[in-house]
């Protein structure tokens, strides 16, 4: 065999299907609504409680509802390709399985490698943001973690200790820290509590997070319909606020603030992806797993579009740029008690997003290691509580130190780049295989596929590199990630083509096979 055929070598479509039926790695124990749960508990987070009201201030004005829509259009389309995937090939491993299948084992490994990045940086971006919310609650009784444990070190801080340790950055001195903050304690012990709950029991974890994101819903709800009582609809006039250009000829506003809002809150209407990562814990997968894809997004995009009229019907769209926009609306109007409740379920129900994601990071790991491509020692079932320990149990540890010595800045510049680059291989992949095996049953079949596969591809890309459009009579690209995600990205990238070259290609089981 060829090492280009090597590279392009696929699992057949049918081969999956029979290894699902008989594979017993997993316990199956998850239903639709537990699933359900983990696609709504990976998409509502910080988009609702922070997203909806900071876009409204900064870019779209009341019609950040309509910058919601435009993403979770976009979104959609990747939804029902991954909807029809998940009721073919219902396997662990959700995009990394799919790519193999359909593009070949590198393409394959290259999405898994990505996404295994991905979801552990958004587990820990996600913690740090938790643990803010959850030392704003206990200052409110009066309690205070020491400064050396509130926070993680700031960027120079990092630099000027790397300097005293490894002579690093150059022959200029660094001025020492200005603070004490040291290591975000609250952070790295999430990290590390749900890592532990994913560990024990699959389902004990699927019932914890159901729980917590019912908790979630409800207080969304209550912000819904507590709100809808306040709102004044002269907040909404005008629905599209006119341009303007800041000091710094930034622009803001109109009919580009409202895409530049949809690029930011796009990142808030995924995460349905993580719960096709636990297809082999389904009791009923190829039934199940679409109608969950689907609902979860539905769910989240009803109450995002219903949340971001309610705030920006209460209070003028201006005063929603804080950190805790949906409190502070509240707090505007008087309503202390429903500011600090909102405050306790964001808290409460943030702590879903780090279960769909660290659970969607351990499967991703232990598909590639069953596959062959990492070493078998990561695809090795806990023989009492029947889940993925080892990958879980490290992604957690690993988690817990990102989470509790990097600023959140740097983590979240990685983060996005990964699901868009999953979003286009399964928008392109389901196509493919649409052509390629047209008679193979589908659970699901994705409407107008010819077009929606290429609308899929299409947000993702202009949402990669920004789109172009005209701005006070020059063209130029809004949105888009910020060039050091690509270089970061492509070391990630050329880190995983080493480990791949070096040990993947020749120990694939696909490569044992010939």
């Amino acid at each position: 065999m060829s090492f280009l055929s090597r590279m392009l070598r696929h699992k057949s479509v049918e081969q999956l299907q029979t290894e699902a039926g008989r594979r017993g790695d997993f316990r199956r124990v998850l239903g639709l609504w537990q699933l359900t749960a983990i696609g709504i508990g990976g998409i509502i987070g910080v988009g609702i409680f922070v997203l909806a009201g900071q876009q409204a201030a900064m870019n779209a004005g009341p019609a950040v509802a309509l910058s919601f829509i435009i993403a979770g259009f976009g979104s959609a389309c990747a939804a029902l390709c991954y909807a029809e995937f998940a009721g073919l090939i219902p396997v662990t491993g959700s995009a990394y399985t799919y790519g193999y299948a359909v593009l070949g084992e590198f393409v394959a490994w290259i999405i898994g490698w990505d996404l295994l990045l991905e979801y552990a940086l958004v587990v820990a971006v996600v913690a740090i943001g938790w643990s803010g919310y959850v030392q704003v609650l206990l200052s409110s009784v009066g309690i205070h973690l020491p400064e050396w444990a509130q926070q993680s070190m700031s960027a120079q801080t990092m630099e000027y200790y790397l300097q005293q340790w490894f002579g690093a950055h150059g022959t200029q001195a660094i001025a020492g820290p200005s603070d004490g903050h040291r290591f975000n304690v609250i952070a790295a012990a999430v990290s590390l509590l749900v890592a532990a709950l994913l560990t024990i029991r699959t389902e004990w974890g699927a019932r914890f997070n159901t729980l917590v994101v019912t908790i979630k819903v409800i207080g969304v709800l209550l912000v819904v319909g507590v709100g809808a009582f306040y709102v004044h609809t002269a907040n909404w006039a005008p629905f599209i606020p006119l341009r303007t250009v800041d000091a710094q000829g930034v622009g803001h506003f109109g009919w580009a603030g409202v895409l530049t809002g949809a690029s930011v809150v796009f990142f808030a209407v995924f995460g349905y992806d993580t719960l096709t990562t636990a297809a082999e814990e389904a009791k009923h997968p190829q039934r199940d797993l679409p109608r969950a894809v689907l609902l979860s997004l539905a769910v989240a995009m009803v109450l995002y579009i219903a949340v971001s009229l309610v705030l920006t019907g209460i209070t003028h769209y201006s005063h929603l740029g804080g950190d805790a926009s949906v409190s502070d609306a509240f707090e505007s109007i008087g309503l202390h008690w429903l500011s600090v409740t909102i405050a306790a379920a964001a808290v409460i129900g943030v702590t879903s997003v780090l279960f769909a994601f660290m659970l969607g990071a351990a499967r991703i790991w232990f598909a590639l290691a069953r596959d062959g491509l990492l070493p078998a020692w990561f695809a090795h079932i806990h023989p009492r509580f029947g889940t993925p320990a080892r990958p879980t149990v490290i992604l957690g540890a690993f988690t817990a130190l990102v989470a509790g010595l990097l600023p959140i800045g740097e983590v979240a510049e990685l983060v996005n780049i990964g699901t868009l680059s999953a979003f286009i291989i399964i928008c392109i992949a389901v196509l493919v295989l649409r052509v390629r095996k047209p008679h193979v049953a589908r659970s699901f079949r994705a409407p107008a596929l010819a077009i929606v596969a290429p609308l899929g591809v299409l947000f993702s890309l202009l949402l990669i590199f920004g789109v172009p459009m005209s701005d006070n009579g020059s063209w130029h690209l809004i949105g888009g990630l910020p060039w050091i995600t690509f270089e970061r990205f492509i070391i990630w990238m050329g880190l995983g083509c080493l480990v791949y070259f070096g040990y993947g290609i020749r120990h694939s089981k696909l490569e044992q096979k010939k």
